[in-house]
């Protein structure tokens, strides 16, 4: 049983926080499989990837319809629980690396929980319909028309951002996430103005009433250029201290004071990669306990 976790935490664990967003719910659902699978007689399990797959799918689902109900009433905006590169776990280093993205996480919240799971499932870790129906207790036919559904659904809004990440792709965010930070720490109206999009949006989450942010989404140039540019919202993210870390195996911005980490900013470019589509700012003291950061400090 021990060298079973060792071999397939990693994968459970890549599954379950793609359709969570939250750590420690991922954790316990892999937890919940493996406890669930050390009672049960395994000599009848053919394919043990699979069973460990169908499991942490089946309580990841029980967790999300449970979690919807807390969500509707969760003060301002909920977003995902950002990580740092290598938490995911090796086994996870195979998959598709492009789903771990905090842009693709952000999407999956605009999905039901079974139409989340067969995304996840289908265009994360590639199984075939017949799999998934196993898995989600649907009906082969059924998944295909959950997943074309669920790809409609977020085509809209990929379309608007940058591509699955390609070669480059990460030097390109890199040098727009350095641009940001200058014009950001400096109050730069003229330089931020140049970044941002067409119709840009800015989306904080504070842990409900954990810290005090923007309660709704702010979108279009002018509202988001105010805030950013304002000296007087949001004027502690300059006074932390700030750092590039890798932030769901893509550059992020980390604020830290006395140590401990205060607040992460992940960028989403638009197509032509020179300018900002989605500004998404966490700041829940919950979600900042995966976070580390890269030694070097940002320069204005």
């Amino acid at each position: 049983m021990e060298e079973l976790y060792q071999n397939y935490k990693g994968y459970a664990f890549s599954i379950a926080y793609r359709m969570l967003g939250v750590v420690a719910d991922a954790e316990d659902a892999v937890q919940d499989t493996f406890a669930e699978l050390q009672r049960r007689d395994r000599s009848g399990i053919q394919n043990i990837k699979a069973y460990v797959a169908k499991g942490v799918t089946n309580r990841c689902l029980n967790m999300l319809n449970s979690a919807r109900s807390r969500r509707e009433t969760y003060i301002g905006e909920w977003l995902p629980e950002p990580v740092s590169t290598g938490y995911d776990g090796p086994e996870a280093e195979a998959e598709r690396k492009d789903s771990l993205s905090y842009a693709f996480l952000v999407l999956l919240e605009r999905l039901a929980p079974t139409e989340r799971a067969v995304f996840v499932l289908r265009e994360a870790f590639q199984y075939d319909y017949e799999e998934i129906a196993g898995m989600v207790g649907k009906t082969e036919s059924n998944c295909r028309q959950i997943f074309s559904r669920a790809k409609r659904t977020l085509q809209a809004e990929r379309a608007a951002t940058s591509p699955s990440p390609s070669p480059g792709y990460g030097a390109v965010k890199e040098n727009l996430l350095r641009r940001f930070t200058a014009a950001f720490t400096s109050y730069d109206v003229g330089g931020m103005l140049k970044l941002l999009g067409e119709h840009p949006v800015l989306v904080a989450d504070g842990g409900g009433q954990e810290v005090h942010t923007i309660l709704r989404p702010m979108t279009g140039r002018k509202g988001v250029l105010a805030l950013l540019t304002s000296r007087r919202v949001m004027h502690y993210l300059r006074e932390w201290e700030q750092h590039y870390g890798i932030v769901n195996g893509e550059p992020g911005l980390i604020f830290t004071h006395r140590g401990e980490i205060k607040g992460v900013i992940c960028l989403i470019p638009d197509r032509s990669g020179e300018q900002i589509q989605n500004i998404y700012l966490m700041m829940d003291p919950a979600k900042m306990s995966r976070i580390t950061v890269h030694p070097e400090t940002p320069r204005s």
